[in-house]
């Protein structure tokens, strides 16, 4: 499965700004592009830049590669809707999204391999692909053959306790599973890249 495997943090540098959740980012520090050139200050950016950084930055966060990123914008325009709107709920219901937001995993990284290893369930039954569609209505929950792993253990102590921020989201207080209500819109996720740059981009 194709995915990018070089240094997470040069590219929160990249962008100018914390794209990981590690509060060692060197972006705090360094708020300027890798390289020697990098101290000297960010170029003023162009439109085409302006949209091609925003594009970036979606991208690196939810850890998807240009081609399949190009295919969520060919099926966002094919649907009937603000085609900013559905191609931020497809990118959103990922299944390895929702695994992050119900605060399965730290990281959409974490999240993923937990998918992958086939830690999931949607809906009792296993899926181990990151990228599929969770519907609303699904249930997320934990395989009960790996329950007794110690990461599991360990997340039951704190399960429950945590505040859900999303509200197109739900949370079984009792037992490791959580559920997607709706669709998220823009104004529910807040997202930290300007989707409409994005649509711009791929329809120029």
């Amino acid at each position: 499965m194709a995915r990018y495997l070089g240094p997470k943090h040069k590219l929160c540098r990249r962008v100018g700004e914390r794209m990981c959740t590690s509060d060692k980012c060197p972006i705090i520090k360094r708020n300027y592009p890798p390289g020697v050139h990098g101290p000297k200050g960010r170029p003023k950016l162009t439109g085409f830049g302006l949209q091609l950084r925003e594009k970036q930055k979606a991208r690196w966060l939810y850890g998807i590669l240009e081609r399949q990123f190009r295919r969520y914008y060919e099926k966002a325009i094919r649907q009937r809707g603000a085609n900013d709107v559905i191609l931020l709920q497809l990118l959103e219901t990922r299944l390895d999204n929702i695994v992050y937001r119900l605060g399965m995993a730290k990281t959409r990284a974490a999240a993923r391999q937990l998918v992958n290893h086939g830690h999931i369930l949607v809906n009792n039954k296993k899926v181990d692909i990151p990228s599929y569609q969770v519907k609303p209505g699904e249930t997320i929950s934990v395989n009960p053959n790996h329950l007794n792993k110690s990461y599991w253990q360990n997340l039951s102590k704190t399960w429950g306790k945590q505040t859900l921020p999303l509200d197109w989201l739900q949370i079984d207080n009792r037992e490791i599973k959580g559920q997607l209500i709706s669709k998220p819109v823009p104004e529910q996720v807040n997202p930290p890249f300007d989707i409409k740059l994005i649509i711009e981009y791929y329809s120029r």
